[in-house]
């Protein structure tokens, strides 16, 4: 397989320095490829010293010809489809937002279980809890959540417990042995001038 030619003209220190300032490793990788291609070296060597395969090289040779330094970056991604509609998204946003009904859906916080349970209920979709947590996220929602209050807890009683309950001593009792000091990391001692018989 005859090798491409890099046909756009770069100064090589120039892309080097770039692919040093390059937060991204992989973007970074390409940036020293093509700069030791440019070098001189073997086209095989420097797909090696990179970590690809000649034959990826040789793709991102032909992007960087096409659009130079930025055809080294990665494209985004479309993913994957949501698989809900825009309507079922607002319906399941809205169910997301306002929590479940303890008394009629007998929770006081959705899980992802829970939702996919919905999803199938209410939108005939299919999706795996992993799933279900993956679609919260391309929302704009944390997997983590504030600790649920319980519908019939009461505030100033819980207040009125903190007050009461006893605090902690923070002097330790005059029967409880102290800690010895750990002999761990201490200087070596001086080997004594006597000899070893």
């Amino acid at each position: 397989m005859a090798s491409i030619a890099i046909t756009r003209t770069m100064d090589i220190k120039e892309l080097r320095r770039l692919a040093r300032l390059e937060k991204s490793g992989r973007i970074a990788s390409r940036m020293f490829a093509i700069a030791n291609v440019l070098s001189g070296m073997s086209r095989e060597m420097a797909a090696r010293l990179a970590g690809m395969e000649r034959q990826t090289l040789r793709d991102w040779v032909h992007r960087f010809n096409a659009e130079g330094v930025k055809g080294l970056c990665d494209r985004p991604r479309s993913g994957r489809p949501w698989g809900i509609g825009i309507e079922d998204r607002k319906k399941f946003l809205e169910i997301v937002e306002t929590g479940p009904d303890p008394e009629k859906d007998g929770l006081v916080r959705w899980r992802r279980i829970d939702l996919k349970k919905w999803l199938k209920t209410e939108c005939d979709a299919d999706y795996h809890e992993r799933s279900v947590g993956k679609l919260l996220e391309r929302l704009g929602y944390s997997h983590l959540s504030v600790r649920p209050v319980h519908w019939e807890a009461d505030a100033v009683a819980q207040e009125d417990f903190k007050k009461t309950s006893p605090q902690k001593s923070k002097k330790s009792s005059p029967n409880t042995p102290k800690a010895k000091r750990s002999n761990s990391g201490s200087r070596t001692k001086l080997v004594s001038d006597r000899k070893v018989r």
